[in-house]
């Protein structure tokens, strides 16, 4: 073979080696480049996200409720109190609290006690609390009910159909209903139900008629 012929040969084999070489390094960078925007923009997503519950759980009609639903007709429903059956319609005339929770649910955990007091305060006022759990798990309801002594009528609904006919993603969550049978509020979230601001709204709705 001429001695040009094998000089051009590896010359040519040098740069098909170096094209080849930057192809890879650029293809390494920007599937760096395409990572790192990718995880920036995740971080980003996430940030949004908090920063909205931080506004969320800051806003007066999340710690007060949500009046946005005043007035319509509660949403009626079959359950079993005391071992017979019952509806929720049934407790027309009274001040009902309906409380979504789960024993799997922390803030459910911790609300617990406040509940239990907020019913030995209302039941004498013609109110009463009325607890939905979610539960799937029959023995942890069952011990859950024990361990905190609660107080105040429940009832397990392991379909979650009640929770999803009110519209209820969050745990814990509360509708007010008032003596009429009618929806007051929606409460998203633990409250402390022996608040000044709490008792004040609780008792201009069972004062009302």
């Amino acid at each position: 073979m001429p001695l040009w012929s094998a000089v051009v040969k590896r010359e040519t084999a040098h740069k098909t080696t170096n094209h080849a070489i930057r192809e890879t390094l650029s293809t390494r960078y920007y599937r760096c480049l395409d990572t790192h925007l990718k995880r920036n923009l995740k971080t980003g997503m996430v940030l949004i996200f908090i920063a909205g519950l931080l506004y969320m759980f800051a806003r007066a009609d999340y710690r007060q409720g949500e009046p946005s639903l005043r007035g319509q007709p509660e949403k009626d429903f079959a359950l079993t109190l005391d071992g017979k059956p019952s509806r929720l319609s049934y407790l027309k005339g009274n001040v009902v609290v309906l409380n979504f929770w789960a024993t799997w649910c922390p803030p459910c955990v911790d609300e617990a006690p406040s509940l239990n007091a907020l019913q030995r305060r209302i039941a004498p006022l013609g109110g009463t609390v009325l607890g939905i759990s979610l539960d799937e798990d029959q023995d942890a309801y069952e011990n859950f009910l024990k361990a905190y002594q609660l107080g105040f009528p429940n009832y397990r609904d392991p379909s979650k159909k009640i929770a999803m006919d009110y519209g209820t993603t969050m745990y814990p969550e509360t509708y007010i209903i008032d003596r009429q049978g009618r929806l007051d509020r929606k409460i998203i979230g633990p409250q402390d139900w022996t608040s000044p601001e709490m008792t004040t709204y609780l008792d201009s709705i069972l004062k009302s008629k």
